[in-house]
């Protein structure tokens, strides 16, 4: 009777304690599921852009032969920096932290009146003087890029129209001018950083080299003897550049980090 008694409150207790496992179970508290990682887009330098840019160029030294004397003129470079302004077009594509592309531009030089100095002929002192008007590029663009900085270099080539050459003999003041729009080319080489400050504005800073071909032109006597011509070589343009881009959507994908 005793151990029936027993067993029948052991049996009571283990109900009691089945019943309160719901409820304690509801008490424990719940942990909550991991936080994911917020995925912060990384700018995307591929698309068209099209833009403005303001600078100098200054005209390295450069030596102006004529055929007749034979004697040799030098522009040492000295006081040829020139405003320059215009505007660029381009394409970029990016590939993981790599971009490559194009770009070309046109950019007006300001009173590039560049003077070569006087040297004693038999026809009096002359000095040769070119007017370049104007600096046109294309070249390709690679670079690195770090988010919303690009570190680029360029390689390609340029142009150089000058409006006209003239022939100061500063003996008797008496000059020669021809005004053949002549346009002089060469090779390109630069680079730059540039950094997309505001949605799909970005600015720029570039310094490029442009190594030209040398130009001729002839005279038609007076002072001078006609069939006198004048040959300007090692002619080199160095300009630095502020430019500001706008760059036109593209749907390449974006790389993401975390």
């Amino acid at each position: 009777m005793r151990k029936l008694q027993s067993a029948l409150a052991a049996g009571a207790a283990l109900s009691a304690l089945a019943a309160a496992c719901p409820a304690l179970a509801a008490d424990l508290a719940v942990k909550a599921p991991p936080v994911m990682p917020v995925v912060a887009p990384v700018y995307n330098w591929t698309g068209f852009y099209i833009g403005g840019n303001v600078g100098g160029a200054w005209v390295g030294n450069n030596n102006v032969t004529d055929s007749i004397f034979g004697v040799n003129f030098n522009n040492n470079g000295s006081n040829n920096g020139r405003f320059i302004g215009g505007g660029e077009v381009g394409f970029n594509y990016q590939y993981n932290n790599f971009v490559f592309g194009v770009e070309g531009d046109f950019d007006w030089a300001a009173n590039s009146n560049n003077s070569s100095n006087g040297i004693a002929t038999p026809a009096g002192i002359l000095q040769v003087t070119d007017n370049d008007r104007w600096v046109s590029t294309v070249a390709a663009r690679f670079g690195v890029a770090f988010d919303r900085w690009l570190v680029y270099g360029k390689a390609g080539g340029g142009w150089v129209g000058s409006n006209s050459f003239t022939v100061n003999n500063l003996s008797n003041g008496t000059s020669f001018t021809a005004s053949n729009n002549n346009t002089d080319g060469g090779w390109l080489v630069g680079g730059g950083v540039e950094w997309a400050f505001a949605g799909n504005w970005s600015a720029k800073i570039e310094y490029d080299y442009l190594g030209l071909n040398s130009r001729s032109f002839t005279t038609a006597g007076f002072i001078i003897p006609a069939g006198d011509t004048f040959t300007i070589s090692n002619l080199n343009v160095q300009m630095v550049k502020f430019g500001i881009n706008y760059k036109f959507g593209w749907d390449a994908p974006v790389a993401t980090r975390y």
